[in-house]
């Protein structure tokens, strides 16, 4: 489930000036996101499964960057907001509508 670089939104400069202050927590992360990524699944189902978990854990963070990279390899805004929709049931409405505002915020800007 490799983005490639050419494709990978920039991150954050806080994620950036975090991963250059502690580059061994900075490689662990990369080992987790590479052992993630191996299985059936292709990138793009992987990519929405990651918005889905970041929006029911309430992670106003991962959900933008999830939505940012959901939209990089491919997935349609139907796609994105389908699973905003989908948590609804599971998060409740009004945990629902913050994510729903929080992946408003990535696709406006694209």
């Amino acid at each position: 489930m490799q983005m490639s670089s050419k494709e990978k939104p920039a991150p954050p400069k806080a994620f950036v000036e975090f991963t250059r202050r502690f580059p061994k927590i900075s490689q662990a992360w990369d080992l987790l996101s590479e052992g993630g990524a191996e299985g059936p699944l292709d990138e793009k189902s992987c990519r929405l499964i990651k918005l889905g978990i970041s929006i029911a854990s309430r992670a106003e963070g991962a959900t933008h960057s999830a939505t940012r990279k959901a939209r990089a390899i491919g997935a349609s805004d139907a796609e994105i907001y389908q699973v905003v929709a989908l948590a609804a049931s599971t998060i409740g409405l009004p945990n629902a509508v913050a994510a729903f505002t929080w992946v408003q915020d990535e696709l406006g800007k694209i």
